[in-house]
Parts: structure tokens; C-alpha cells; sequence
């Protein structure tokens, strides 16, 4: 730990594909952001990525870490059954991996070749909806892009690798997923798909709370509607999300702080 409050990491550049490094670097602008848009549990939670051209790898955060903290070098490599490929030095802090961040994203990199990242996070506004008997309501344009989204019951802390199979299940082709009782988790084809969409979950989740909390009747749209407004959302009526959004996203990133490159 240097004097500056951050944690000298050697870089990792050298040591992975020019592909990788660039999954890295995009999966740690993750880390930034969802921390920058109030997203983030301290150390706790889990933003994962596929590595390119190398089958059942993925990245994922040391157990430790910030997400403000997060960098290209700091992502420790693993393969699906949690075996560590290759991690930084970290010196005396000598991070590993969470094991309940590696069930869940294991379980979905594993069954869901065509994703590259998964976001999983608890916001006060996610984990609100997730205990509400009603869920996710199509109330606002945002809502009605989540009108299809799944769920999956809470059965405690997400350590036994037996519930994988129902996590899989519940999520099935979808982008999102509501974790009951526990927090929200989406999926995407890049890094900025999945963002755009964990952004749009978190936004709608904001909306009904504030909604529900006036004490006033609530506007419904109808069914037709409704279903119309959803298939707008779908990857074959409109381009794929994050395409335009992320070089965006790095910018803003770069000026802020580009340490996430490092």
C-alpha cells in the first residue's frame, strides 16, 4: 500500500492476449461505474467477464478490493470449477476470490456461452423491489423493458453449488433476473450490453419505490401496450445495447479517473 491510499499492483499487460487485456480493462471500467452510479456494496458482490479465446475462463474481482479500487491488473483469472489461473501480486494482501461470487458466475458462464458479463449487485433500490411480493411493476417506459424479467427465490447465501441448476433455470434466455430478497443480476454479450442493462434494472427499481412511496394510485398501461413496448426493447427491433453508450461511458471514466486502465 502506497502513501496515496492505493495498492501498487504490477501490471498484468504483459502476462495476457492483447484480447484479454482489453476484456480487463473494459471489465474493470465496469467496477468504476457501477460504483460511480451507486451501485456497489463496499467489497461485497461481483462483476465477472469471459476471457476471450480461452474456453471456461473468466475474470472476476480479488475478495479485498474496492470497486473504486478495481484495475486492469488487480482481476484475478479463473476457470469454472474456481481453480485460479493466474492473479497479480499482491503482496502481503495476497487476495483470492469470493466463493459465492464464483457459484453464481460459474453457473452462468458455464450454461450461457453467448454471455461475456455478469453483473450482480445489491443497491438498496434492487434489493427493495426483490422483497416485494409484486416485484418488478411495468410502471414507467424504463419498467416495461424488464416486463418479462425472472426471478429466483432466495435460499440463503449463495455458497452450495446445488442451487446453480435453479439459478439457471429461472434465469433462462433472459438479460435480467430478480434475486428475491437479495438484489438484482444481469447479463450481457459485452461488457456495456450487460451494464446498460444492470443501469435501466437499477433506474426502473428507483422509479417504482418513489412511485409507491407517494401513496397515490398507480397508472396502469395496458396489456397491448405493454407487450408493444417490450418487443421495442428486443435485440431484433432496435441495435444491440451499450454499442453507442460505452466508449461513452470510458470517456467520462477518463476524465474522472483513468487508474481503471492501469
Amino acid at each position: 500500500m502506497s502513501h496515496t491510499g492505493r495498492i501498487h499492483i504490477p501490471s498484468m499487460k504483459s502476462h495476457c492476449s492483447e484480447a484479454e487485456w482489453k476484456a480487463r480493462v473494459d471489465l474493470a471500467a465496469c467496477y468504476r461505474l457501477v460504483e460511480l452510479y451507486g451501485m456497489a456494496d463496499m467489497m461485497a458482490n461481483h462483476i465477472s467477464a469471459r476471457v476471450p479465446d480461452e474456453d471456461g475462463a473468466f475474470l472476476i474481482n480479488p475478495y479485498g478490493m474496492m470497486y473504486e479500487e478495481i484495475t486492469a491488473s488487480s482481476l484475478i483469472k479463473v476457470d469454472l470449477a474456481g481453480n485460479i489461473l493466474s492473479k497479480p501480486d499482491f503482496g502481503d494482501l495476497n487476495y483470492g476470490i469470493n466463493k459465492a461470487g464464483y457459484v453464481i458466475h460459474s453457473a452462468i458462464h458455464g450454461a450461457r456461452h453467448e454471455v461475456d458479463c455478469v453483473i450482480h449487485t445489491h443497491s438498496w433500490a434492487s434489493m427493495a423491489v426483490s422483497s416485494l411480493a409484486c416485484g418488478l411493476l411495468p410502471l414507467t417506459q424504463t419498467a416495461m423493458r424488464f416486463l418479462k424479467i425472472g426471478y429466483h427465490d432466495y435460499q440463503g447465501v449463495v455458497l452450495d453449488t446445488k442451487e446453480q441448476a435453479s439459478l439457471i433455470e429461472d434465469l433462462g434466455n433472459g438479460e435480467a433476473l430478480i434475486l428475491r430478497n437479495h438484489g438484482a443480476l444481469t447479463v450481457g454479450r459485452t461488457v456495456g450490453e450487460a451494464f446498460n442493462w444492470m443501469h435501466r434494472l437499477e433506474l426502473a427499481c428507483r422509479a417504482q419505490l418513489a412511485a409507491q412511496a407517494a401513496q397515490q394510485p398507480l397508472q396502469a398501461v395496458s396489456p397491448e401496450v405493454l407487450e408493444e413496448t417490450w418487443n421495442n426493447y428486443q435485440p431484433g427491433t432496435r441495435r444491440p445495447y451499450g454499442v453507442m453508450e460505452w466508449p461513452a461511458l470510458l470517456r467520462k471514466l477518463d476524465r474522472l479517473d483513468n487508474s481503471y486502465r492501469d
